[in-house]
């Protein structure tokens, strides 16, 4: 059985495995420094379709077709999938995912909809309800400044606060049915590529997960995002050591998901108040994806997309590469919507932590 740690941790007693990975981004996203890792980068925002919203659903699309194909299974092997993205009732999702055929639970969590649906997926596992589940989730600049800022046609200058909402989808698929290796049962009919693709070791596998509640301080800003949720990622992280036991350097790294420069500087802070110094571990996804200097996206990343991309293309190849042993991942979100913030209400903020270990041969 897993093990319940005070209210809000996990640790799995069987770990949940991340099989294989895909990530697709925008132009913006392909000419960062991590460009040259993420599977796909288009050429065009608006990737073929006709509307920003559409271009969006392309994005879930083709990140869940990509993951498919590079674990080289079919749909129907997938029992759920968990996904969401940014926009109003969740259209980036169900109109690009509907094809797929697959049972699926939507999810919101605004910018930490990566963690949640990777958390809930891996819970879902772990308690054998299911074998194979997919998780995935995206954003896009030009829907998202629609939906919470002004049209893109307005304008409107952007404080240095501000964060850039990434162009992308990162999608994961997740199982805890490893045989010999193997997560699917060989089938007469495979050829020996399809086998080959099953027998790879997966990605990284996720040992426990701390489940954020929701955080507000007040903040009125949808400019800053960063100052919003970084008490969030702050209380996670404070619950996280305390559940697990644990310390700032039992981790290679602690990975926010969009907080930027900002944000960065108020969690380190906020927890240094609490009597832990993450400084020389903490990465933010934020500021990884975008080069400061010359892609003038001002405080750095942020978005659904942001973190999923990032895990996908940079954070699992360290992994795999051994280069990191372990590392704690916490995507972190705004929970705002335009009606919210015109009736003058406050940002609350929230954040969800994953324990990401390397597979180690055997493991």
């Amino acid at each position: 059985m897993s093990e319940c740690l005070g209210r809000a941790s996990i640790r799995f007693e069987q770990p949940v495995y991340i099989i294989e990975s895909a990530s697709v981004v925008g132009k913006k996203e392909g000419e960062g420094p991590l460009g040259l890792l993420f599977d796909l980068a288009g050429e065009d925002d608006m990737f073929g379709c006709e509307t920003w919203e559409e271009a969006e659903s392309s994005l879930q699309k083709q990140a869940v077709g990509l993951v498919l194909e590079k674990a080289g299974v079919s749909a129907e092997k997938i029992n759920l999938m968990f996904a969401g993205d940014l926009l109003g009732q969740s259209i980036a999702t169900s109109f690009g995912l509907a094809s797929y055929g697959i049972p699926l639970m939507g999810v919101y969590g605004a910018c930490s909809t990566c963690g949640e649906s990777l958390a809930l997926g891996a819970m879902t596992i772990a308690g054998n309800y299911a074998k194979n589940v997919i998780c995935v989730t995206s954003s896009h600049f030009a829907s998202a400044e629609k939906e919470f800022r002004f049209p893109l046609d307005y304008g409107n200058q952007r404080p240095l606060s501000a964060t850039w909402t990434v162009t992308g989808s990162g999608a994961f698929l997740l199982s805890g049915n490893l045989n010999n290796g193997c997560y699917l049962s060989y089938s007469t009919h495979m050829s020996e590529n399809e086998k080959s693709k099953m027998s790879k070791k997966p990605r990284a596998k996720i040992s426990g997960i701390t489940v954020g509640k929701i955080t507000d301080y007040g903040m009125k800003d949808s400019m800053n995002m960063g100052a919003c949720m970084a008490p969030a990622s702050a209380s996670t992280l404070e619950r996280h050591f305390i559940d697990f036991k644990s310390q700032p350097n039992d981790y290679d790294k602690i990975i926010t998901g969009d907080l930027g420069s900002v944000g960065q500087k108020i969690l380190i802070d906020l927890l240094k108040e609490k009597g832990y110094d993450i400084s020389d571990q903490h990465m933010d996804c934020g500021i990884e994806i975008f080069d400061a200097n010359s892609q003038d996206t001002h405080s750095g990343g942020s978005g659904c997309g942001c973190s999923a991309v990032t895990l996908s293309a940079y954070i699992l190849k360290q992994l795999e590469e051994q280069n990191w042993k372990k590392v704690l991942f916490m995507p972190t979100g705004a929970l705002l919507s335009k009606t919210s913030f015109n009736e003058g209400k406050s940002v609350p903020g929230i954040a969800h932590a994953l324990v990401l270990e390397s597979c180690q041969a055997g493991a």
